[in-house]
């Protein structure tokens, strides 16, 4: 048996980002080119790590593999969510990696589970660490279709009570740092060894008789990977993990590291190829087996045992401080900045939770005697928000007839605890400054609860809340104090159903079928709807039901709408305003626009409306770019159509002066450019038809003629964008073979003009063709030679994958 293993583990996380009134991301400017931040770090880093590269010393592609089946891994819960919803082929190499270690590695799969969303476990109640292990173990459950073996603790932090927990639902393992490690000593033995030899798995003997096994990671060759450049190489890579081993020593040993999972491609570019790189390096030559912690156990179970340190964690080295005072763990900042702001961000957030607890028990338990049972069970809806689901969910937890305003007393309480555990997820308290995106998202959350009891109870909690925050002050002077920041960049994220209305009503004017519209996570069925244009104006009211689809709360609201043309906009709401009433006052409204007297359609808006009236300025930021977005692409068109025939008319005249080395007026020569540009971005836009290679070849040589300088970082995006649409479409394409050969072709052309799109999808579909031994042949060799032009290396994969030309 080979005596040496390797163990790698990628902790791959990302707080909840969503609004909590949406439960969709909002845009994050600060992770621009991306709309947020999960959307980048998946183009840097998931993504990639599902289909990584392995290149040969020409830097050609020999072979594209799935690192995640090859290593330990955990994701959270959360993320996954969203990978589900938002890039579920991303998703899915993730499950599929799972299903392959398995078979690697003698029925031990790679994925450890995670605690759900990432709380400081020995700084909460013992309550919320069973619900945090429990949801976090449902979820697994669901996704990766067996029980999870090992679970991850957020920051690696770590109490006595919370490996108790773990045992107490049958979680085998759990990973830790080394300085986590009091003391050791073999099984039987009286002499205790201080810390931890990390090449050896250990078992903790618990005081309520459990016993959970314990890895701590090898912490240097953790930071070598994380800040030391060693995936700069993967052979350095394999090298700095082989030389952990003790050549000398006499047992079976593990060199096991542990980092974020974001090291690899997106805290370093193209990680995941040093990563993919150096365990190919190790198998092929036989250098040590490659393994994760279960199987390992399975092997070399422990022979010693250990004691933790109480409170600590792996990025704090004053223990869990980090998350409660001003310790002095940050990253970065200016000098005279402090954490300070820490102390009364966890007080008032503690007693917030303390309070949701109070309100929680007084009002569920007229419904259920075991209310923090039915909090663990709601992992259930959460995993699973159908109509069904909850449903079943309330079929099966109550006894009693319900009614439907009590259904939603329960969901909205059920709501509140959810918004108590996501209030502490980690990263609220890990950065320098309350001003953070991270703290400002907890504290949202913190807010959305608020104001579910609020509406629920009548009780108000957020006046005292404010006071705690307001002891809590920010390193830039003119954001204030954790109150200031609250008020103005939290509490003005608040929602109500009527303010939902409002979004409707705005995309009710630019809707093709209004009937069809619904605002994120909420239903909106339209009861009456009528619009009417004047040239850009156009005058939109009616009456609709708004339902959430969270917590079943439903309104019903009339609103009347006036468009003015560019971002200029006034509406208004009323939940009071119905029927014959209603009927009356929009004749009017109608008659008054028709008549073109909009100062009436203004006043009479402001008179019947005049509490709820709203603005451009009131809408979500997402609506607000797409309500320009489509104001700048109509007055677009009308530019190009008058730039176009502008060109028509000059053409043969600048073309003779260009002919005759005369100088060009500039106003032509910006006018053909635009044209040229135009048509160029004309071509990529169309989701389903072909690229016009005709068309891209004669503007391609209106480029060289003009000397025209292209924008590259636009027309790649937009190129790799129509790739990636093409390829998408290729199964269902009448004629697959011409779509590789038009994709080539568009590839072949753009290159000579400088202009190369990101490939990655592209490849990733080639490689699945040409490794397909039953594709047809003609569509194999359209395949093989986009391919070649695409950078593989045809013969290395050949060789690998035993691919017939």
């Amino acid at each position: 048996m080979n005596q040496k293993f390797i163990c790698i583990h990628g902790h791959f996380y990302q707080p909840p980002r969503e609004n909590a009134w949406l439960e969709e991301i909002e845009i994050q400017e600060s992770a621009s080119p991306y709309h947020d931040w999960n959307e980048r770090i998946t183009h840097e880093c998931y993504g990639p790590n599902g289909v990584s590269r392995i290149l040969n010393d020409d830097q050609k592609i020999v072979d594209i593999v799935n690192n995640y089946a090859k290593i330990s891994f955990n994701f959270g819960p959360t993320l996954l969510s969203w990978l589900e919803a938002k890039h579920p082929l991303v998703y899915q190499s993730i499950l599929d990696a799972d299903k392959m270690s398995l078979v690697q590695f003698n029925g031990h799969g790679s994925a450890m589970a995670q605690v759900y969303n990432h709380i400081i476990m020995p700084l909460a109640s013992k309550r919320d660490k069973e619900t945090q292990v429990k949801w976090g173990i449902f979820d697994f459950e669901k996704r990766f279709m067996r029980k999870p073996e090992g679970m991850w603790l957020a920051e690696a932090a770590v109490d006595v009570e919370t490996l108790e927990v773990l045992a107490e639902n049958k979680i085998k393992f759990t990973v830790l740092a080394p300085q986590q490690a009091a003391q050791y000593r073999k099984m039987g033995s009286e002499e205790w060894t201080v810390g931890a030899d990390t090449r050896l798995p250990y078992r903790a003997f618990l005081p309520s008789g459990k016993t959970i096994d314990v890895f701590f990671y090898d912490g240097q060759r953790s930071q070598d990977v994380a800040f030391g450049g060693i995936l700069n190489d993967g052979k350095k890579f394999a090298n700095n993990l082989l030389d952990g081993f003790d050549e000398h020593a006499d047992f079976p040993q593990l060199v096991n590291i542990a980092t974020d999972g974001e090291t690899y491609g997106h805290h370093h570019k193209n990680g995941d190829m040093a990563l993919a790189y150096c365990l190919s390096y190790i198998e092929e030559n036989n250098l040590a087996r490659i393994t994760n912690y279960s199987e390992y156990l399975s092997i070399c179970p422990p022979s010693h045992e250990i004691e933790i340190v109480e409170n600590s964690s792996w990025s704090c080295a004053h223990g869990i401080e980090r998350w409660r005072s001003n310790c002095g763990c940050n990253t970065g900042g200016l000098a005279h900045w402090n954490q300070e702001w820490r102390v009364g961000l966890r007080k008032g957030l503690d007693w917030l939770r303390d309070e949701f607890a109070k309100v929680y028990e007084k009002e569920m338990k007229r419904y259920d005697t075991d209310i923090w049972r039915l909090r663990n069970e709601y992992i259930k809806v959460l995993f699973n928000r159908s109509p069904n689901k909850i449903g079943w969910f309330i079929d099966t937890h109550f006894d009693q007839e319900l009614t439907a305003g009590e259904i939603t007393h329960i969901i909205r309480m059920l709501e509140m605890q959810k918004q108590s555990m996501y209030m502490f997820t980690s990263c609220g308290w890990f950065f320098n400054d309350i001003s953070g995106i991270e703290t400002i998202q907890i504290l949202q959350y913190a807010n959305r609860g608020i104001q579910l009891v609020s509406d629920e109870t009548n009780i108000e909690l957020e006046d005292q809340f404010r006071k705690i925050l307001a002891t809590s002050t920010s390193n830039i002077l003119e954001f204030g104090s954790a109150c200031d920041i609250y008020d103005k960049h939290v509490a003005t994220k608040r929602l109500s159903l009527t303010q939902v209305g409002m979004h409707y009503a705005v995309s009710s004017v630019f809707s093709d079928d209004p009937s069809i519209v619904n605002i994120l996570n909420y239903d909106c069925t339209p009861e009456v709807f009528e619009r009417y244009r004047a040239g850009i104006q156009t005058l939109a009211f009616g009456t609709t039901r708004v339902k959430s689809r969270v917590t079943l709360s439903e309104k019903r609201f009339s609103y009347v709408i006036l468009y003015l043309g560019n971002h200029h906009l006034l509406g208004s709401t009323s939940d009071t305003l119905f029927e014959q009433p209603f009927q009356e006052l929009t004749e009017k409204l109608k008659a008054a626009f028709e008549s073109s007297n909009l100062s009436l359609v203004i006043d009479m808006i402001r008179e019947n409306f005049s509490k709820t009236s709203f603005s451009f300025f009131d809408l979500f930021k997402d609506e607000q770019i797409k309500l320009l977005q489509e104001v700048i692409d109509s007055n677009v068109a009308m530019a190009m159509y008058s730039y176009d025939k502008i060109n028509d008319r000059v053409y043969s005249l600048i073309n003779v002066m260009h002919s005759g080395n005369l100088q060009i007026p500039q106003i032509f020569k910006k006018n053909l450019e635009t044209v040229v540009l135009q048509k160029m971005e004309n071509l990529f836009a169309n989701n389903t038809m072909l690229v016009s290679i005709k068309t891209l070849k004669a503007q391609i040589t209106e480029i060289s003629k003009w000397e025209i300088k292209v924008p590259s970082s636009k027309f790649e995006f937009l190129a790799s964008r129509k790739i990636a649409t093409l390829i998408h479409n290729l199964n269902t394409h009448d004629d697959p073979k011409k779509v590789l050969d038009n994709i080539y072709n568009t590839l072949s052309k753009l290159s000579i003009i400088n202009i190369h799109p990101q490939i990655n999808e592209l490849q990733d579909a080639i490689f699945q063709l040409i490794t397909n031994n039953n594709l047809e042949p003609q569509l194999k060799q359209s395949a093989l030679k986009l391919a070649e032009f695409i950078n593989f290396d045809i013969e290395a994969l050949k060789q690998i994958h035993n691919i017939t030309a």
